[in-house]
């Protein structure tokens, strides 16, 4: 059902390109009408033979058939027809490449189809890219779906097609409507092989014009004039043909000039790549052997730094226990000279206090002699009186005697009272004052006692203070060996570690010595490192240096190897691996 329905459409497709034609018998004197016009007839005969033959063969088409072949040709000279030449600083640039990438945003499923194109590695122009554009389109059976969306947006093809050009006029839409009978035929491409970047696009006529159903229908007139069309076309094309075909053949005897010398460069490449063999073998030889040396040498060096960092390792955790041992006694010591502070100030306190009590007792002292002085004067005139007064009474009554007179009584009364209460007032003062001064005695004595002991605890802080400095000192010098014998410990782990990575390298180089087989490209069917499969547009790559298999991405490092006189590629391991290896070396 699916086949008569496209069979359906290619039958309206060839009508409609029948009564344009018709149509337009009067324009065929423009160039642009006779070109679109040979052009339709080239595409009409190239998808009827195209399907005839797939139905006779009941087989899926290659890269190969001929028929296949031309219709690429005749469809790429459609595509080209009209098309605009853009100007660069290299030179002209006329490719359908462009016009092909605008499908991509006006039809969106055909996304996957461009990205395809884009990734891969081995095509360069455009042109290029355009063809594997159309052979994956084909493929797919969606051709005739793309060009319609296309050629329905003439608003955008105008900025790529002249006036006149085949896509921008009815030509264009017959072409995509006869298009839609390729959906038929069953295509298996190989686009990665081959080259479409150098492909010359020339029609071959001979396969429509020996045709017998096209040389024998007379009674279409149609036909028969599209032929004639055809045989001018092809005069003109032949003309065309020869002065290309005298530029291959100058281009060929330049190409076979060229190919003698790339033979003999061949010749002598192989016999220096024979000799880099032979010496290869002996550099892998001498390199085993002396890395065998190496190794032993190694394990030796790495053994006495396992003695060396266990007694390094044992010395610095006795170190660190004195270390603690000592940061413990220094936390106990400040806390002491803080204490000491703490009661110097207090002593300094307590001592300015005992010097004012002093002065303050001293003039206490200053007062009580003065006092005593006092006394001792009031004393003197005690006596003094009470001399006078012992005088006076032995002597008053001969005095009475003499004068003849008795001794009255009032002055007998008044006079011996008053020196008594006299006598009494002082001898109670001067009681009063020595036992004061007894007193200011005392506590002078218990003050220069309290002075003697403050004197002792100055004497005895000063010593501690000059043990705290010895201490500080003896702390400042075991922090610098323990910082010394830190620092030991690092440069000891850092030639440890640079030992230890030398000691991989030793194993990757005999590693590598040893020889890695060549993968075989039926043998892997992802990416090594990506693990992504292996497609149209992914390639396989071999790594010279480890010989598996990688993608494009994953091997796009190229490095010169012992092996290869130029630089080849790499894998990203083994370009790390090279690298390090050859830092570490120089």
């Amino acid at each position: 059902m699916f086949l008569n329905k496209s069979m359906h459409n290619f039958v309206t497709a060839v009508g409609n390109s029948r009564e344009c034609l018709e149509n337009n018998m009067d324009a065929l004197k423009d160039p642009m009408s006779v070109e679109r016009s040979n052009l339709l007839s080239m595409m009409k005969l190239s998808i009827k033979v195209l399907i005839q033959s797939s139905l006779n063969l009941g087989r899926t088409l290659d890269s190969e058939y001929p028929p296949l072949q031309q219709f690429f040709v005749v469809l790429e000279h459609c595509l080209k027809h009209g098309l605009k030449v853009k100007k660069s600083f290299i030179g002209q640039n006329k490719s359908i490449w462009a016009p092909l990438e605008l499908v991509e945003k006006l039809c969106p499923e055909s996304a996957d189809l461009a990205t395809s194109v884009r990734d891969m590695p081995g095509l360069k122009t455009g042109l290029g890219k355009a063809r594997a554009w159309l052979h994956l389109a084909l493929m797919q059976k969606k051709m005739a779906d793309y060009l319609k969306v296309l050629i329905n947006r003439r608003d955008l093809l105008g900025e790529f097609y002249e006036l006149g050009a085949l896509l921008l006029e009815e030509e264009g839409s017959v072409v995509a409507g006869m298009l839609v009978g390729l959906n038929v035929i069953d295509a298996n491409l190989c686009v990665k092989g081959e080259d479409l970047d150098s492909q010359v696009g020339v029609i071959d006529f001979s396969l429509y014009l020996k045709d017998p159903q096209t040389t024998e229908s007379t009674q279409d007139g149609a036909k028969m004039t599209a032929i004639l069309d055809q045989k001018h076309y092809i005069e003109e094309l032949n003309r065309h043909l020869s002065c290309t075909v005298t530029d291959l053949q100058v281009k060929m005897d330049s190409l076979e000039k060229t190919n003698s010398k790339l033979i003999e460069e061949l010749s002598a490449a192989t016999d220096r790549i024979n000799s880099l063999r032979e010496e290869q073998e002996q550099l892998q030889e001498v390199t085993l052997q002396d890395s065998q040396v190496e190794l032993e040498t190694y394990r030796q060096t790495r053994q006495g730094l396992d003695e060396m960092y266990n007694v390094v390792w044992k010395q610095y955790k006795e170190e660190k226990r004195i270390r603690q041992e000592l940061q413990k006694e220094l936390e106990l010591q400040v806390g002491l000279k803080q204490e000491m502070e703490v009661a110097m100030k207090l002593l300094e306190k307590d001592i300015h206090e005992k010097k004012d009590t002093l002065a303050a007792l001293r003039q206490q002292l200053d007062q009580v002699k003065s006092l005593n002085l006092n006394m001792y004067n009031k004393a003197q005139v005690l006596m003094h009186l009470k001399y006078e007064s012992k005088s006076f009474s032995l002597n008053f009554p001969n005095m009475l005697d003499d004068l003849g007179r008795p001794p009255p009584p009032f002055g007998q009364m008044y006079f011996v009272p008053v020196c008594a209460m006299v006598r009494a007032g002082l001898e109670a003062e001067l009681s009063r004052e020595k036992a004061q001064r007894q007193r200011l005695q005392r506590e002078l004595q218990r003050e220069q006692d309290n002075s003697g002991e403050l004197r002792t605890q100055l004497q005895q802080l000063q010593g501690l203070q000059t043990e705290l400095l010895e201490l500080q000192h003896e702390k400042k010098q075991l922090q610098q060996l323990c910082e010394e014998q830190e620092q030991a410990l690092q440069e000891m782990g850092l030639h440890l570690s640079q030992s230890k990575l030398k000691m991989e390298d030793f194993k990757e180089v005999n590693k590598a010595l040893k020889g890695h087989a060549w993968l075989k490209d039926d043998e892997a069917t992802q990416c090594k490192q990506c693990q992504k499969e292996f497609s149209i547009s992914r390639r396989k790559h071999h790594c010279r240096n480890c010989g598996d298999i990688y993608c494009s991405n994953c091997s796009s490092n190229e490095l010169a190897l012992p092996s290869y006189p130029r630089p080849v590629r790499v894998c990203d391991v083994c370009h790390t691996l090279l690298l390090q290896r050859s830092s570490t070396s120089s």
